[in-house]
């Protein structure tokens, strides 16, 4: 089975998103980073680092759950952790073009 990718990751947490705000949770750029290891079997090991938009988040759980769920279903993925960091903090300037038309900030 092949590695799987930082690509196929950000792919798939594009399905998850913060129930307050319609647009996924890459596109708000809430991911800071994948980290692929190699596991046994030709399976990989997947931490994400990630932040949210407030550190009062009351949805910080669902969404890291929904983060955890959605890659390990990804096909030779083993185990997946979740990080939540705070620095940087997160901005609006890290919302991707795509974003800011959804949300009508251009």
């Amino acid at each position: 089975m092949p590695a799987t990718t930082q690509d196929e990751v950000l792919t798939a947490l594009k399905d998850c998103y913060d129930p307050e705000i319609p647009v996924n949770i890459v596109d708000l750029g809430l991911i800071y980073g994948i980290k692929i290891d190699p596991a046994e079997n030709d399976q990989q090991d997947i931490t994400v680092d990630m932040t949210l938009t407030a550190q009062g988040c009351p949805e910080h759980v669902m969404i890291g759950e929904q983060v955890k769920g959605r890659v390990q279903q990804i096909p030779g993925v083993r185990t997946v952790n979740v990080n939540v960091v705070w620095e940087p903090a997160w901005t609006p300037e890290r919302l991707s073009p795509e974003a800011r038309k959804k949300l009508g900030i251009e």
